[in-house]
């Protein structure tokens, strides 16, 4: 019998009216995963979380975690997962150790070793008042709430916002050890960049609606590049655009630049026709593909 996924979510739709909300989202995450939720900002991805945490009830459409239903088994689901918010909430008045430790006896069962392990490889000050931390360092409070207890699940809406580079990078390093240690990650991020580092697979959300779900190498089938050439004897930019997998044409003097899509032959066979004289390709990053995606106008790729 296959195991149950850490995360389904079947038809889950919550509309708040003029297109805003998550609408049919159909999402599976096995265990021992690390998933990717992105979008743009306002594609839904913390409205879908908030979902899952039973922050927010749906319209219609279910929601399971570790086999639980979000509603009905809402507290004991909160036992078994690590949860970052993307809004933080305020604590005025007392100490970031405070917030923490208040959260600790809340949920029960921590390791204060633990705490004061995390806090060091954050490089996080508890003894710091909470209201007065900077958004980073407020964002690593979370953290090490969310990763205190060692959940069976994480899921961490915009977990890296505010962090330095090397903070972020020991952030990758908790999810790796976590993930070692057998737990499922759910995170969201509007930055393609970051998630390529750690996701195995992503799910691609707009408006609401799921376009795409599927590894960094299935998610990369487009196979997008950037060609910049110079040419002795350029065609017209109006040929160019007749190229099988060309976008983007542009023709200035002796140099055109161009975004190719699938195979280049034919291409360098236009090229080459012109004679070439300089000649670079690269491949695009899932961040440069989908940004074209998302923009007004995009092609829209069909779910998968």
């Amino acid at each position: 019998m296959a195991e149950t996924p850490a995360v389904v979510c079947a038809g889950l739709t919550k509309d708040y009216g003029q297109g805003h909300g998550v609408f049919d989202l159909d999402l599976g995450i096995a265990r021992g995963e690390v998933f990717g939720f992105v979008g743009p900002n306002g594609a839904g991805k913390t409205t879908t979380i908030r979902l899952l945490m039973d922050l927010i009830r749906p319209d219609r459409g279910t929601s399971t975690i570790l086999g639980l239903d979000s509603r009905r088994d809402s507290l004991a689901i909160k036992r078994r997962v690590g949860y970052l918010p993307g809004e933080l909430p305020q604590f005025p008045g007392v100490s970031a150790g405070y917030v923490i430790g208040l959260l600790a006896g809340l949920r029960g069962g921590v390791d204060h070793a633990r705490i004061a392990a995390l806090a060091t490889r954050l490089d996080l000050d508890l003894g710091r008042r909470y209201e007065r931390l900077s958004h980073g360092n407020k964002q690593k409070v979370h953290l090490v709430q969310a990763f205190m207890h060692s959940p069976e699940v994480l899921i961490l809406d915009e977990p890296t916002l505010g962090l330095d580079p090397l903070m972020q990078r020991e952030f990758r390093a908790l999810v790796e050890e976590a993930v070692d240690g057998g737990a499922t990650v759910m995170l969201s991020s509007h930055v393609l960049a970051e998630v390529e580092l750690v996701c195995d697979r992503i799910g691609l959300i707009r408006d609401g609606r799921l376009l795409r779900v599927g590894s960094l190498a299935e998610l990369r089938t487009v196979r997008a590049h950037r060609i910049e050439a110079v040419l002795r004897r350029p065609g017209s930019a109006a040929d160019l655009a007749l190229v099988p997998g060309v976008s983007d044409g542009e023709v200035a003097g002796e140099r055109i630049t161009c975004t190719v899509r699938g195979s280049v032959g034919p291409l360098v066979a236009w090229l080459s026709a012109g004679d070439v004289v300089e000649l670079d390709s690269r491949e695009l990053s899932l961040e440069e593909v989908f940004l074209a995606e998302y923009a007004p106008g995009g092609r829209g790729p069909a779910a998968r």
